[in-house]
């Protein structure tokens, strides 16, 4: 069994500003660990810039962002980084399984950090009924495929969510010569930053249809067109108000879920609305020495503000190891 003072899982901005804050605060043997074969979470598929505003006092790109923190871990020699690594199982004594590259290997740490981010809301979750064509699929992933892989997976868009992914892609489309026909929103407002609205829609014209839902996807091999229809104020469908959109493609940008099974695999409480763990006090849970952070503690709209809340996960995990010598 391989033991360390201090373990942190997920190699995103959250993880990152974790680890060298622990590092400013004495921690001398930090292993950083992530599942994909580079540092920096989802930050390194938002080609966009709008990010470092608060934090850094400039206007990054998401790979911008990332990279100022990937160059001060590589400066650390107390920080080591484990990529291509994926944590299979927690226990309530901080005992992590995780399976690397040819070998699983088993970790004891004496104080641990999970900084596993959060996954997108799924099309079963919002209750969309119709066919299972291709071309269904949540809007970040959409955004890996044009940004990392190159790749247009649409050209007849409509996007159901006005979360910022969603709006962020409406603008991605449409520079990438493909058709925005609507965003389709059950609210009476657009539930991304407002600066978002304006700059992914507004300027772009693109239509946003506020208290509407999409009543069915229709397609058989692939998405042909959708049907959407106005809702009241408690989310009903108006009656006898339906239309059809034609369109090869449906973005899902219906909020997000904190990645918190490892944690709960552990024996910590979550809240069931919010799949967040059950604490009062920022950054912690229930076992003590087990700290969570950024958008896994809580769902932020801002990057910044998830590296200088896991900046104090940092710190607390550093006093809580020196309250333990």
């Amino acid at each position: 069994m391989i033991k360390k003072d201090l373990v942190i899982v997920g190699g995103g901005p959250a993880g990152m500003a974790a680890a060298l804050a622990a590092h400013e605060s004495g921690i001398q043997d930090i292993l950083l660990i992530e599942r994909d074969q580079f540092l920096g979470g989802i930050l390194n598929q938002c080609i966009h810039p709008g990010f470092g505003i608060d934090y850094f006092d400039e206007v990054l790109t998401g790979p911008e962002y990332a990279d100022r923190f990937i160059k001060k871990i590589g400066g650390v020699k107390s920080i080591s980084v484990s990529l291509c690594s994926f944590v299979v199982n927690l226990t309530t004594d901080k005992i992590l399984t995780v399976l690397r590259p040819g070998k699983l290997e088993t970790i004891k740490a004496r104080a641990l950090i999970m900084a596993t981010g959060c996954r997108e809301r799924t099309r079963e979750m919002v209750h969309i009924p119709g066919s299972r064509p291709a071309g269904v699929l949540p809007a970040g992933l959409a955004q890996k495929l044009i940004n990392i892989e190159g790749l247009l997976p649409g050209k007849e868009i409509v996007i159901v969510g006005s979360g910022d992914i969603g709006l962020i892609m409406a603008r991605r489309f449409l520079l990438e010569g493909a058709q925005v026909k609507a965003v389709v929103e059950i609210q009476a407002a657009s539930q991304g930053l407002k600066r978002n609205v304006v700059q992914c829609i507004e300027d772009f014209n693109i239509p946003i249809l506020h208290r509407h839902k999409i009543a069915k996807i229709h397609g058989k091999e692939r998405v042909e067109r959708v049907s959407i229809v106005p809702v009241d104020d408690k989310g009903n469908e108006i009656e006898h108000t339906k239309q059809h959109i034609d369109c090869d493609t449906v973005l899902i940008s219906v909020g997000l879920i904190p990645e918190n099974e490892l944690i709960e695999m552990a024996g910590v409480p979550l809240d069931k609305k919010t799949n967040t763990p059950q604490s009062r006090e920022l950054n912690t849970t229930s076992i003590p020495g087990l700290f969570v952070c950024g958008n896994a503690y809580t769902i932020y709209d801002i990057v910044d503000a998830v590296s200088r809340d896991s900046h104090a996960a940092g710190q607390q995990a550093a006093r809580y190891l020196r309250r333990g010598k």
